[in-house]
């Protein structure tokens, strides 16, 4: 009966992830369909950046008290805790349950203390949802108190489905997205210590408007903003320690890339204005930068650094010969990795390809500065 229920919720959720549909929508199905198989009576899915794993838009939370969301995210960043995503995501482990880290003894958790027990459960499985090209989501998934905890067959199946959320929020990401307009505003709060706000310029409570309406509805500030100030608080922090803030493999800074309900993609970024990890933090939010933002879109339709490389050089107009020369490759390869960058990228010629990437979302270089290739 339980495979019976498991089979049909993957093929569900293959079904809903490769439906052309904006992310909210999609978060709210595959939740739908994950209750389905493995029950659960709290749920929360946000929207990670991929390069810092931070949260930018919390687009599912159901039977989570909202005023202690602030407090979840401090915990993930600032606290000393089990089954935290940027760690679950380095050791490349797509699910986890807290009774499992803790064996059965929550109280170990600073997390459970903070979070779970207050809102009324016990136990949480945590799912990242990562693919091939980069880690695109966080899910929560609790259970009430008394109720039977996670098992191992419950996470091994959470972990099985990953790649497959992974995916489909990485698509939707997408069709969400457009390039925004103002490439040189930049709007700042100074939140107080207790992330009520101290002072903001007259543009920033747009920016403010634009973010929140992205997120589930009910949240007093946006999520990316919770999350951006929570990390530069942690660079102020005794509580972490060297190895934390210096993790392989994801970006150490408080930044995060977020698109906004209107489809604009902005940077948000926090600085402590002070000593300690109680001073206020200043958030700076701007237009995304081209070179900001053209590796979140490479990843986002799955080119690898060869084909970034490839596609850069159409964009520069070079011939097929040309290209081949450049990157020591054969003609015969590079109509290899043409074919598929039309194939991900849903285009069928050169021009497509530059219009959709370059022009669409302004992203002159797909490549960070020391990106190998493969």
């Amino acid at each position: 009966m339980v495979a019976t229920k498991w089979a049909l919720a993957r093929d569900e959720i293959v079904r809903l992830v490769h439906r052309h549909t904006c992310v909210r929508r999609l978060a709210r199905d595959v939740t739908g369909a994950l209750k389905r198989a493995v029950p659960f009576d709290g749920v929360s899915l946000a929207v990670v950046d991929p390069a810092t794993v931070l949260p930018t838009r919390r687009v599912v939370m159901n039977g989570v008290d909202l005023a202690l969301l602030p407090r979840l995210i401090e915990t993930e960043l600032r606290d000393l805790d089990l089954i935290k995503f940027r760690a679950l995501a380095r050791q490349r482990r797509l699910a986890a349950s807290l009774s499992e880290a803790t064996r059965g003894d929550l109280q170990q958790s600073p997390r459970y203390h903070e979070f779970c027990r207050p809102s009324g459960f016990d136990d949480e499985l945590r799912v990242v949802c990562s693919d091939s090209m980069g880690t695109w989501g966080a899910l929560n998934l609790f259970r009430k108190s008394g109720r039977q905890y996670f098992d191992a067959f419950e996470v091994g199946f959470l972990a099985s489905l990953a790649p497959l959320v992974a995916g489909g929020l990485r698509r939707a990401v997408m069709l969400d997205a457009k390039a925004s307009g103002d490439q040189h505003a930049t709007d700042v709060v100074v939140l107080a210590p207790d992330n009520s706000i101290a002072t903001a310029t007259p543009e920033a409570e747009r920016r403010l408007a634009d973010l929140a309406a992205a997120d589930t509805p009910g949240g007093e500030l946006p999520v990316a903003v919770l999350a951006v100030a929570a990390r530069a608080r942690s660079f102020a922090s005794d509580y972490q320690s060297d190895s934390d803030r210096r993790e392989p493999g994801f970006d150490t800074f408080a930044r995060a890339r977020v698109c906004t309900a209107q489809g604009n993609w902005l940077t948000v970024r926090g600085s402590v204005l002070g000593e300690g990890p109680c001073s206020p933090v200043a958030v700076l939010m701007e237009a995304a930068r081209p070179p900001e933002l053209a590796p979140l879109i490479a990843d986002a339709y799955g080119l690898t650094n060869r084909e970034r490389h490839v596609t850069e050089l159409v964009a520069k107009g070079l011939s097929t010969n040309d290209i081949g020369q450049r990157l020591h490759l054969s003609a015969y390869t590079v109509q290899d990795h043409l074919k598929s960058i039309f194939d991900k990228t849903g285009t069928g010629s050169r021009g497509e390809v530059v219009a959709r990437l370059f022009f669409d979302y302004c992203a002159p270089r797909l490549l960070p500065p020391s990106g190998p290739e493969v």
